[in-house]
């Protein structure tokens, strides 16, 4: 169990979110407000029955329900309601900032405009009580044509995304498929990321490094299977956005206790912590931490690493950076004479 200090610590520290989709950010019970409010029927009679459904045994088992949560989404209003509540309960876990996936392939494809998806979501991110940012991801089980289609839609929202992503289905779907689309985003001033070693091998991690070329790794846990390819990640502090109870949830690990996060510090690699799909895989940011805190020997230095590493490897401009990680310094130098 963890000290009452070091849970404190965790819960009030400052931190930023770099890996949230916001579409498994959709709780159970708004689930099914949304389906009432839009005339939506679902395949489960309750919000126990759905959520009792939540027992995923890789990461297509729970795809499949993910996108059917989100087939409840259809107006601007939705996306706003969706995002607000996630940024509520970011805010409660002392969150600054949020650089947000958004997936805007699930969408369009049930005939939801583009518009209505970006609008809805950005006008909550403005009014929001936590900075917060938007990542467009390309769905990987889908063709590269239909990214750079996707693409082509957003521009008229350049102004509304910092970046571009890919997620979805990793096995099978390695990220040259995606290299001509991520090389019209980079020439359009987009950042780059791209989902990599949570299923897939390492080779998916240095062909997103390598072709894409990615500036994060969005999970990334399966790098320590290569020795030279850790040096790489190291040497370019290359920051690995890991997501500890997703990572359990989709067997990637089969307990906290075996999770790798302390390995990973342990060799400079500069790790943070995530939520990624919190509706669906037990927990928001706090939980997280408090789930990886508790399963492994992590400590109070290591919180202060990982909410440094989670405002370093973020996207914000030089000068507020330099203000969060100056607040995470105030707050551990408060924290250890308490």
């Amino acid at each position: 169990m963890l000290n009452e200090q070091l849970r404190s610590i965790l819960q009030n520290m400052p931190k930023a979110e770099l890996h949230i989709h916001i579409e498994g950010s959709l709780e159970p019970e708004l689930i099914f407000a949304l389906a009432q409010r839009n005339g939506v029927s679902l395949p489960y009679p309750s919000v126990e029955a759905l959520r009792a459904a939540y027992a995923f045994s890789d990461l297509q088992s729970f795809l499949d329900i993910y996108y059917a949560g989100a087939s409840v989404l259809l107006t601007e209003q939705d996306f706003y309601d969706m995002t607000a509540a996630y940024l509520a309960r970011a805010h409660a876990d002392n969150v600054r900032h949020a650089e947000i996936f958004f997936d805007p392939q699930t969408h369009t494809a049930r005939g939801v405009p583009f518009e209505t998806v970006i609008n809805g979501i950005w006008r909550a991110c403005q009014e929001g009580p936590v900075s917060a940012t938007l990542i467009m991801c390309f769905l990987r089980h889908l063709s590269e044509e239909e990214a750079l289609a996707t693409l082509d839609e957003s521009l008229p929202y350049r102004d509304k995304i910092i970046g571009v992503g890919l997620d979805s289905s990793e096995v099978g779907h390695p990220p040259e498929k995606f290299a001509r689309v991520f090389e019209r985003a980079r020439q359009l001033g987009l950042r780059l990321v791209a989902h990599a070693g949570e299923e897939g091998p390492p080779a998916y991690i240095e062909s997103a490094l390598d072709v894409l070329k990615v500036e994060r790794i969005d999970h990334g846990v399966r790098s320590l299977e290569s020795p030279e390819l850790v040096a790489r990640l190291v040497r370019e502090q290359m920051a690995l956005t890991v997501c500890p109870l997703s990572n359990i949830k989709l067997r990637v690990f089969d307990v906290m206790g075996s999770h790798n996060l302390r390995e990973l510090l342990d060799q400079g690699l500069a790790a943070t912590v995530n939520s990624d799909d919190p509706a669906y895989f037990g927990g928001y940011m706090n939980d997280n931490f408090i789930a990886a805190f508790e399963a492994l020997p992590l400590d109070a230095g290591h919180a202060r690493q990982l909410a440094r590493n989670s405002f370093a490897a973020s996207f914000l401009d030089p000068e507020r950076k330099r203000a969060y990680l100056a607040e995470v310094d105030d707050f551990f130098s408060h924290a250890a004479t308490a």
